[in-house]
């Protein structure tokens, strides 16, 4: 006799459940911000997949992933209006879907071939979890480079498991905050069969009793949050001032070509006469490209003479006919000594990928992308005076690899240039400067978060922030900075700890597909 797949809930309350379950787990992220409800938002969306066949599980996972991305990219319809917030959300909500007829299978599944207790709370959580971690990173790589938002582990940068990305990297931590999850609920779910499993399996019958499967979930509860905190060493200090111009950023301002940076050299006045070793503004910051023009390049050049530092200021440039976003090391009397361009750029937001195939879609929204930016391919970590600085530029915050990339080129402090302008007084701001302060614990590296219009902070290697700026407001801020040494087992292991859960959970699942027993009728209550 195999254990029951019943479903516990009739389809359309899983599909108010699970749909329930994708806005509460929004409610985790900034910038509502109460990271208790990713567990709850998680084991919504999950119980409603138990017991659902394929379709059942589209239709579940498909309104649960739409309510939580229509809620998470809001932001994203604040000018252009519903269609790319719609778009964005629908396609998201298709991969979500996919994810959960996967998550769908394995209990349907696993059960059945591991019935016993190491199978239910043993595999089958770290199953489900690793499906919903090798989902995320579908999400985050494919298509055209991916879109990595709302990552189980991103709700977290507030939290005491906030510190784990320095151990694990994110995707980790997504597969331990689903585990937990998957784990709980199968604590309450998992009952013993006396005609399944005899009485002389005791594992099975300790397993049975409530106290025991409470007690399993507490340890494990316990396990992950007594996990320390990375010892995240440094040496020495730099002191870095930062800009924020408050200037007209933003696409849809209207504002004449050399406004923004006169923002901000208005705002960088503030610190001539102080003690700085660089100054950082934010993306896009020298609307006037330097290198092609002079009187752009001569206020730089002035402005580097009086801090007695060099610079990193972001514009944009144009080289053999192509547009790169870029980040300019600039110096007094040499100019650019070092650059680096955007490797992440957005799609269709900073260029359109198959312009010939997506433009009869939105002509006139694809038509406002009139350049095409291209990616970079040189190295993000600025040699700035001896203090070795990665450089990300706004979306690159949210690719891991290229957070790899600049630890392995020895970065000591992080400098994530950005512009948030166009999505205004939305949660984006938040959801961005969250990503970067996971960022600063998971490499032990300061991070200076350097946005056009805010919020800016300097962020320390444990995640505490150091200096900020508010939102829409004009200022510079000025640091010292504590230069990271440590390499964290995430800097080292991340990308080997990701395969491996993601792997656990598909490698579960094909496993238990092959070597469960086989019914001739379909299980009732699995729609």
């Amino acid at each position: 006799m195999n254990p029951p797949s019943r479903a516990p809930l009739p389809l359309w309350l899983a599909v108010v459940v699970g749909a329930g379950g994708g806005v509460v787990y929004d409610g985790a992220f900034p910038a509502i911000d109460v990271w208790p409800l990713a567990f709850v938002g998680l084991a919504l969306m999950l119980v409603a997949l138990i017991g659902r066949s394929v379709g059942g599980a589209i239709l579940v996972g498909f309104l649960s992933g739409l309510t939580f991305y229509l809620t998470q990219v809001s932001w994203t319809a604040l000018y252009l209006g519903p269609v790319p917030w719609i778009a964005l959300s629908v396609f998201e909500s298709l991969l979500f879907a996919a994810g959960a007829v996967a998550i769908a299978l394995a209990y349907r599944w696993i059960p059945r071939a591991f019935p016993s207790a190491p199978g239910r709370l043993g595999v089958l959580p770290m199953a489900v979890a690793g499906l919903w971690t090798a989902r995320e990173w579908v999400s985050g790589n494919w298509p055209y480079g991916g879109f990595a938002w709302g990552r189980a582990a991103l709700s977290q940068s507030q939290s005491p498991l906030a510190h784990l990305v320095a151990w694990f990297g994110v995707s980790c931590v997504s597969f331990l905050i689903v585990w937990i999850v998957a784990l709980a609920i199968e604590c309450v779910r998992y009952r013993r069969d006396p005609l399944a499993w005899p009485a002389r399996h005791r594992v099975d019958a300790a397993a049975a009793r409530p106290l025991a499967r409470a007690g399993v979930a507490v340890v494990a509860i316990c396990l992950v949050f007594a996990v320390p905190l990375w010892p995240a060493a440094t040496s020495g200090t730099t002191r870095v001032g930062a800009v924020q111009g408050n200037g007209p950023a933003g696409y849809f301002d209207h504002a004449k070509q050399g406004d923004v940076m006169n923002a901000q050299v208005k705002a960088t006045q503030a610190l001539i006469g102080q003690k700085v070793d660089m100054v950082v503004w934010p993306e896009g910051s020298a609307d006037w490209d330097p290198t092609r023009y002079w009187w752009s390049a001569d206020t730089l050049d002035d402005l580097s003479t009086r801090l007695n530092a060099p610079m990193i200021v972001g514009t944009i440039t144009r080289r053999h006919g192509k547009y790169y976003n870029t980040s300019l090391l600039w110096k007094a009397g040499k100019g650019a000594v070092a650059y680096y361009d955007k490797k992440h750029p957005v799609p269709f937001g900073e260029y359109v990928p198959d312009r010939s195939f997506w433009m009869p879609f939105a002509p006139g929204l694809l038509g406002l992308i009139q350049r095409q930016y291209t990616p970079g391919t040189r190295s993000n970590v600025f040699d700035v005076n001896g203090v070795k600085a990665g450089i990300s530029i706004c979306f690159d915050i949210v690719d891991d690899r290229l957070i790899t990339e600049m630890m392995n080129g020895g970065a000591q402090i992080i400098l994530a240039q950005t512009n948030n302008a166009d999505f205004g007084r939305t949660k984006e701001n938040m959801q961005q400067l969250a990503i970067a302060r996971l960022r600063a614990i998971e490499t032990g590296r300061s991070l200076v978060n350097i946005s056009t219009v805010g919020t800016s902070q300097i962020i320390d290697p444990d995640g505490h922030t150091i200096a900020q700026i508010p939102a829409y407001e004009p200022g510079a801020m000025v640091a010292d900075v504590p230069l990271g040494t440590t390499t964290t087992p995430a800097t080292l292991l991340s990308g080997v700890l990701e395969l491996l859960v993601c792997g656990l959970g598909l490698g579960a699942l094909v496993v238990s597909a092959i070597t469960m027993p086989r019914s001739r009728t379909r299980r009732s209550g699995e729609r």
